[in-house]
This record gives C-alpha cells, structure tokens and sequence, in this order.
C-alpha cells in the first residue's frame, strides 16, 4: 500500500516553499516518524517525517523544486522493507556461488584461504602467482597490505566537495554562481521594501555600561546558580529597559496598516540571532511580564534552535519591536533596519573604553553607541529621541527599571 509523503500546512504568511534534502533514495527502508525530506520556507526549515514503516517509493518533487502547502512530495510504499530484505538474499547468494562452485573457484593454499577469510578478502580477487595461478599466502598478504593502504586515499575522495568550491589565489580569475536560499531571498526583498515603502531614519546615543556591568559582575554567579544554569548576559537589561520604554512612547510599540495606525498593548520582542543560514529573528512574547532569567533562557533556547535549524514557524512570526547587536561581531556605529509592519529597531554595539568626561573629570568608561531607526511617519523625530534617551536613563542607573521612574 503506498502512502503519500505531502508537504507541511504553510501558515498563511508563507505562500511556498522549496525541496531543500531528500534523506532517503528511493527503495530505502524508512521507520515511522524517521526524517525523510526537508522543505526550505522563506522563514524555517520543515522537516517531513515518515508515517509509516516502508520504502521510500517514487519521489514527485526533486531537490530545488517549489511547493505548495500539503502537495505530494512522493511515497512510502509501506511493508516494503520486509520485502526488500528476502531480494537481497538471491544476489548474495549469486556472489557467494563461485566459492561453492569448483569451476571457478581459483586453486589457493589453505593458508592462503584462512588469511583471507581472516581479513575479509574475496579469495578470488587475489591475483596468483603460483604455480598454474595458485595462490599463495604470500599473494594474500600483499592483499591485505593493499587493503590497509585503501583508506589512506579516503581522505582525498571525501575532501572533494571542499576543493569544489573556489580557491581564490593571486593572479585567478574564477568565479561561482549558486542560488540564493530562500530565507536570504525573503531578508533581500524584505530590506529593500523597508526601505521603498518607509520615511526610515536613524537616531544615535550613548550609554554608559559601568553600572549594568558592575551588576552583573556582583551576580551573575549568584544568578546562573539560582536559575537553574541560566547565564546573566547584556541582552536581558536592554530588552526590560526597551519594554519600559514602550509603555511610555506606544508610538514605538506600534504599526501601520494601510490609513490606520495600530497600538500594540503588548510588547512582542524580536531577537536578532545569526545563524548558519543567515540571520533570523525568533519573537519573546510578552516581554513586557518577563524577568531577567525568562529572557535571557528564551534568547539561549532561541540561539540554540537557529544553530540546529529547529526554530518553529510560531517562533519566528510576529514582533512589534526588534533588537539587533551588532556588537557581537565588533560592530562600532550602524544604522539597522526596520522590519515592517514594525515601526523601529534598536542596534546595539561594541563596548568600548574610552575618556569620557564626568564632574569635571576626566575617567575611563565602558561606552556603548545605541541606534534607533524609526519610521518617521509613525514617530516623530522628538519621540524617538526622547525613546533612546529613556534607555540610555534605565540603563545607566538599573534601579530605574525596580522603581519604575
């Protein structure tokens, strides 16, 4: 009985998707609930497991096809294992007929014979040098040595993918084309519509960390021990400083849509991660009800789904306000991009040391450059000055975010 492999129900914000790993080949034996085939959308990967135990039968989409919400991948022909296992049987037996038949079963020394079988050689692959074509011992020898040397170029063969790709010395001229995946393709056209459709512009600050970070240096022991390993990192502080502000600027918080504007009476957070296949930003809900320990233990379990590819359509959907730091790489100073239907995006950066003024001094401090973009035709350029400077405030002096002032 043949049982159709179908594709996953998109949600309706993903139109398609793309055949991106057949795991099975045709006439492979396949278990229940085993990983067959991966579907690339333009947000997560899907994987298509197997609802029954079979073979893998005739495969409708192929690697790179596109595909629609529940269309047929191929099928599990299903009991078909136990019967793939009996056909097996007759070609072994074909290859072991030679041993058991006289006429071509090649004159060898007992000895000869018992090394071999010791080390897994087919006597008959062994070339004699005997008298009339015997084999000796000496012949199986060679055999084995030839064997044992065999893996050594294994590694050559299995490098063979990586010397496909370019290697660009001084003097090449070569180039590579491959296809864009399809999350890069949806980040490109996304990007561009932001900029098409938006009055985006981008207001800067500065923080002062010393206190954020004299903080979490006091606890942050105290911190991971009772949060069950959870570790106390910077994002956590920027996410509940970023949450108090929106209740006080709801402009920030919400979005157009078509004449209207929508006000948003939750705080859904978007995390930047970079991942493998590029970046992706998974959403905490609720951030605005979240401690310091759900936030930092849902941006680690976030981080470590992107690593995996594990990150659930859900989890990627959604967000009213996003955060992105490029200080994880070293970055100084950008100007990030909002993700519509948002309203803005906060950038954070490297923390520097640098002389910095203070009382009439001048000290060495922990300084950080933040970014806003914004859609001006939602926010107005004082608002979302005075936004920064409210996360600048919480976050040079943490008690502000206990006190609520």
């Amino acid at each position: 009985m043949a049982i159709e492999i179908k594709a996953p129900t998109f949600p309706e914000s993903v139109a398609d998707g793309t055949v991106a790993t057949w795991h099975k080949k045709p006439g492979e034996a396949v278990k229940r609930d085993e990983l067959i085939v991966d579907i690339e959308t333009d947000k997560v990967v899907l994987e298509v497991l197997a609802t029954a135990d079979g073979v893998l039968g005739a495969i409708v989409k192929n690697e790179g096809d596109t595909v629609l919400s529940d269309e047929v991948l191929g099928s599990i022909v299903e009991g078909g294992a136990a019967a793939a296992a009996p056909a097996a049987a007759p070609a072994a037996a074909q290859a072991a007929a030679p041993a058991a038949d006289g006429e071509d079963d090649p004159v060898a020394a007992p000895a000869a014979r018992k090394l071999a079988e010791e080390n897994g050689i087919n006597i008959a692959s062994v070339a004699g040098t005997g008298k009339g074509g015997r084999v000796t011992k000496e012949d199986v020898v060679a055999a084995v040595a030839a064997k044992k040397a065999a893996p050594a170029a294994a590694p050559a063969k299995a490098a063979a993918p990586a010397a496909a790709a370019p290697v660009f010395a001084a003097g090449d001229r070569v180039e590579k084309r491959v296809p864009m995946t399809r999350l890069r393709a949806k980040v490109a056209e996304r990007l561009v519509e932001a900029q098409s459709n938006m009055a985006m512009l981008t207001t800067f600050n500065e923080v002062d960390m010393t206190e954020v970070m004299a903080l979490r240096s006091k606890y942050k022991d105290l911190f991971e021990k009772s949060h069950n390993g959870v570790r106390l990192g910077f994002m956590s502080f920027f996410v509940k400083a970023a949450t108090e502000a929106l209740k006080r600027f709801p402009a920030v918080n919400a979005s157009i849509d078509g004449a209207d504007i929508v006000y948003h009476g939750y705080a859904d957070v978007g995390v930047a991660v970079s991942s493998d296949r590029g970046l992706v930003v998974p959403v905490l809900r609720n951030a605005e009800l979240m401690s310091l320990a759900e936030i930092e233990g849902g941006i680690a379990t976030f981080g470590k789904k992107a690593r995996d590819g594990k990150l659930s359509m859900e989890e990627m959907t959604g967000g009213t306000f996003t955060i992105t730091n490029g200080g994880t790489f070293g970055s100084m100073m950008s100007t990030p991009i909002v993700n519509p239907p948002q309203a803005a995006i906060l950038g954070m950066h490297n923390i520097i040391q640098r002389p910095m003024a203070v009382n009439g001094q001048v000290v060495i401090r922990p300084m950080m450059y933040l970014a806003l973009s914004y859609d001006h035709r939602l926010i107005d350029g004082k608002e979302a000055v005075t936004f920064l400077v409210t996360i600048k405030n919480l976050l040079e002096d943490p008690a502000r975010l206990l006190l609520d002032i």
